[in-house]
């Protein structure tokens, strides 16, 4: 099978073709624009010149720029072209005109009413160009009594209630600690760009697509809102069992931690079996589960806790129940099988050297792939403004001249390249 998806960079992509105005900041928007390049939309993102994204350039784990390097912004930018433009500037909304005129998708997450008064927003883009795809990206949407508020990730968990249900019972409501409410509704929201597309071959229409990262993390939350409403219960928090389907868990070994599960009578009967609790056999159907969640749940605590996890998991092949060790990532980087998948994307990115990304979308005809990392502000300006827009040389100068265009400032290390970059490596224009 592995056969298929070799040879990546020699097959076809499946968005080539498709251009890609990103006007976004901090996580949400730029991952949904992120997809899109990695399946070979040409992305053009969009910074104000100077330090860039000021929001998220700054984010790295305690402060850490390893090599220069950003892990907040570099995490959601791949493959695009940057392009320093100042917007608040006459001059720099007309730029923005242009490439709409030459675009597929804008995609853009800034407060609402913004664009408007710049003169660019969806009614009036769409007298320049009727067929584009428009999409706003909002934490609580374009409408309702929220959505004029901001909204960052654990804002969004929050409120969505998300983080009511996670955790311990006896603890407060926890927050994920990964962006779940960025990733999530921003893979949510290039499907919907792809839906579009469909739909503009299908009849000529670009339309106005309306995104609430609350609303779309609430769609995520598996049966809560249902059971709210069918059986007028709340949800409470579980902690590592899962209460829907057992026994599905985290559970405690003697060296560290496993995941296991066993949803069929088969596998349920294999757990017991290799615990010697064969008394707990009433409960292998299915609807009986939950008569015994606490016997069951409670039992398999107490075996993990006396063997070590690589003994759960030959008694795991044994039983023939799912189960793996709880893995860290630096297991991750190191795992054959994620390295063979090229879930863990290693490659040698020409201006920040050797990195390495997480990556899972595996298409025979046409595979997404990795082609860069993220930028330096303004790293691509003269891809946009000479390659793209055709302008000449003497304007270029001048719009540098006016600061409607620029790129990184030396003195802000997180927006500019690192130590030691050669000046020319990955540009991608080159007179």
């Amino acid at each position: 099978m592995e056969k298929f998806f070799d040879e990546i960079f020699s097959r076809k992509e499946a968005l080539k073709g498709v251009r890609v105005l990103d006007i976004t900041r901090v996580i949400l928007g730029p991952w949904c624009a992120t997809l899109l390049a990695e399946l070979g939309a040409e992305v053009i993102h969009v910074e104000v010149p100077g330090t860039g994204d000021v929001l998220i350039r700054p984010v790295a784990p305690w402060g850490d720029f390893p090599r220069g390097i950003s892990p907040g912004m570099m995490c959601a930018n791949a493959n695009k072209y940057f392009f320093g433009l100042d917007m608040r500037k006459e001059e720099g909304q007309e730029i923005v005109k242009e490439l709409v005129a030459r675009t597929d998708i804008l995609i853009e997450n800034f407060k609402g009413g913004t664009f408007e008064k710049w003169g660019i927003g969806y009614r009036q883009l769409r007298e320049i160009n009727p067929s584009l795809i428009y999409i706003s990206m909002q934490g609580f949407g374009n409408w309702g009594p929220l959505s004029e508020r901001p909204s960052y990730d654990a804002y969004a968990q929050g409120i969505t209630g998300l983080a009511e249900i996670t955790g311990f019972e006896e603890s407060m409501a926890t927050k994920s600690s990964a962006w779940i409410g960025d990733f999530l509704s921003g893979t949510y929201g290039a499907f919907v760009a792809m839906v579009a597309l469909f739909y503009r071959k299908r009849t000529g229409k670009g339309q106005f697509i309306d995104i609430s990262q609350a609303e779309l993390l609430i769609r995520s939350m598996d049966w809560t809102w249902l059971y709210q409403k069918v059986a007028g219960k709340r949800r409470s928090r579980f902690g590592n069992r899962d209460m829907a389907v057992v026994p599905s868990c985290i559970v405690r070994t003697k060296d560290g931690f496993a995941a296991l599960g066993a949803w069929t009578e088969r596998e349920f009967n294999g757990l017991i079996s290799v615990m010697g609790r064969e008394d707990l056999s009433e409960f292998a159907p299915l609807e009986k589960r939950h008569q015994g969640a606490e016997k069951i749940y409670s039992a398999v605590e107490e075996w993990a806790k006396g063997v070590s996890t690589a003994d759960l998991l030959e008694a795991a092949e044994r039983g023939g129940f799912a189960a793996a060790r709880v893995m860290n990532s630096k297991d991750i980087h190191e795992s054959p099988h994620f390295n063979e998948r090229r879930a863990v994307w290693k490659f040698d990115d020409p201006v920040w050297g050797d990195l390495a990304y997480p990556f899972a979308l595996h298409l025979e005809e046409t595979p997404g792939r990795i082609r860069w990392s993220m930028r330096p502000v303004g790293f691509d300006n003269e891809y946009v403004l000479r390659k793209v827009l055709g302008l000449s040389q003497e304007k270029v100068a001048e719009l540098y001249e006016k600061g409607v265009v620029g790129k990184w400032d030396e003195k802000v290390p997180f927006a500019c390249p690192p130590p030691g970059w050669d000046g020319e490596a990955g540009l991608t224009f080159k007179e």
